[in-house]
C-alpha cells in the first residue's frame, strides 16, 4: 500500500520587493491560472522605521484538486530564488 500525503497548506513567497512580487505574480498566474486570485501582502520587517524596509508576501492557496505537487514546490523555489527570495508554509 503507498501512502500518498497532499500538501494543502498556503505557501508564501517572501521577496524583496514589490516589483520582484508583481513579476512572480504575473509569471504563476500565467503558468497556473487554476490558482485563481494570487493574494500580494507587504509586510513590514519589525522593528524597521524605513516605509522601504519591507518585504513583499505572495500568499498562494493550495490548488484545489489534490493540492500542491512536489514539482509545483520545487517551482515556487525556484522562482523565488530567482528574486532573491524564499517560500514558506503559512
Amino acid at each position: 500500500m503507498v501512502c500518498v500525503t497532499m500538501n494543502l497548506s498556503r505557501q508564501l513567497l517572501v521577496l524583496p520587493d514589490r516589483d520582484a512580487a508583481e513579476e512572480v505574480t504575473e509569471e504563476l498566474s500565467a503558468r497556473w491560472p487554476e490558482l485563481g486570485e494570487i493574494e500580494l501582502v507587504r509586510d513590514a520587517l519589525a522593528g524597521e522605521d524605513d516605509a522601504e524596509d519591507a518585504q513583499w508576501l505572495v500568499v498562494l492557496e493550495a490548488p484545489e484538486e489534490g493540492g500542491w505537487t512536489g514539482e509545483q514546490l520545487a517551482a515556487l523555489d525556484r522562482l523565488s530564488a530567482e528574486q532573491d527570495g524564499w517560500r514558506e508554509e503559512g
